[in-house]
């Protein structure tokens, strides 16, 4: 879990912008691109998802930098339908074609009910729900997840590994609601994740059904977020050498609420379904109060866009590697 930090500097989101897209553009990528990657991760940690905010960015500024990430690619259309748009990411990170297949997924849904964005030959997009909350905000709902190509071969090791942790691909659903903020599921496809310490060894046994629904969790993500965008094509393995740090692909699925129900009722049944939850059962334990997922997410946002984000060490120290790296200010007064 995305605990927050005992100790902390504050950073405004506007600071954190700019210097991250400072950043991104100090080793070669495009304004407009380093907009919208210092924007996403920017949210993560807006919303206190520390998993997934600047701590990624110093790992890619570097992948950039040594050539792993294309800085200067060619993000082009290869196939389209009236239900789904495939988008070649060219070498890039993730989150600038996941962006755009997101927005084609949504127009395509708006067109005709339901709409699917794909792409392909990208490196990590970050948190699922980056795209799954856009998917929100269109009065849609959204699934999203990335694949990973070649993920489930591990012949090259010693022994075979226990199966018990096939993999970490990302996976998120939003679905949006009415009075209540909306329900977002953002999260590793491995529901158990957390849970592979020494200490923990003793639950497969255990809870053996929970393994084998996160084995299939992460299969569904890595097969719909990479086979079906077609990064196994030829051209896949020559992305794969000339940039190593794409060997990724993801989908996003749009629901357009509107064309199925009336956005008001479909968004009072969600309102209803959540306040019976939140106030019929106990809290789970070590909890003070039972709260949807998501709802965690929006209240954090709410007080660091007034108070500014909390940076601890983890966040600290990568704001200090690519200060170091780069000479860019630091977003915070020392």
């Amino acid at each position: 879990m995305n605990l927050p930090p005992e100790d902390f500097v504050t950073v405004t989101e506007d600071r954190e912008l700019a210097f991250l897209g400072a950043c991104f553009e100090h080793v070669g990528v495009r304004a407009e691109h380093a907009a919208v990657m210092a924007r996403l991760l920017t949210n993560s940690d807006l919303r206190g998802v520390r998993s997934h905010g600047i701590a990624w960015a110093p790992g890619y500024c570097r992948k950039f930098r040594d050539g792993e990430l294309n800085t200067s690619p060619d993000i082009r259309v290869v196939h389209e339908i009236p239900t789904t748009t495939i988008i070649d990411g060219d070498g890039f990170l993730g989150y600038v074609p996941t962006m755009m297949a997101t927005e084609a997924a949504i127009a395509k849904a708006k067109q005709v009910g339901i709409g699917m964005g794909l792409v392909r030959h990208i490196g990590h997009n970050g948190a699922a729900g980056h795209y799954t909350r856009v998917c929100r905000d269109a009065g849609c709902i959204g699934f999203a997840v990335q694949g990973f190509r070649g993920d489930g071969n591990r012949r090259n090791q010693e022994s075979k590994p226990p199966s018990t942790y096939t993999g970490f691909p990302p996976m998120s659903f939003s679905i949006p609601a009415s009075e209540e903020p909306a329900i977002v599921l953002d999260m590793v496809a491995h529901v158990v994740s957390g849970y592979n310490q020494p200490e923990h060894a003793d639950l497969p046994e255990r809870i053996p059904a929970t393994f084998f629904k996160a084995m299939g969790l992460v299969a569904t993500a890595n097969l719909l977020g990479g086979a079906l965008t077609g990064f196994t094509q030829p051209e896949g393995d020559e992305i794969a050498v000339k940039f190593p740090g794409a060997t990724m692909g993801g989908m996003v699925l749009a629901i357009d609420v509107a064309s199925m129900v009336p956005e008001d009722v479909f968004g009072a049944e969600v309102d209803r379904y959540i306040r019976d939850v939140c106030e019929s059962f106990a809290p789970m334990p070590g909890q003070d109060e039972v709260v949807m997922p998501g709802h965690v997410e929006e209240r954090i946002m709410a007080k660091h866009l007034v108070e500014g984000i909390r940076y601890g060490e983890r966040e600290q120290t990568a704001a200090r590697q690519m200060h170091d790296d780069w000479g860019v200010p630091l977003p915070w007064d020392e």
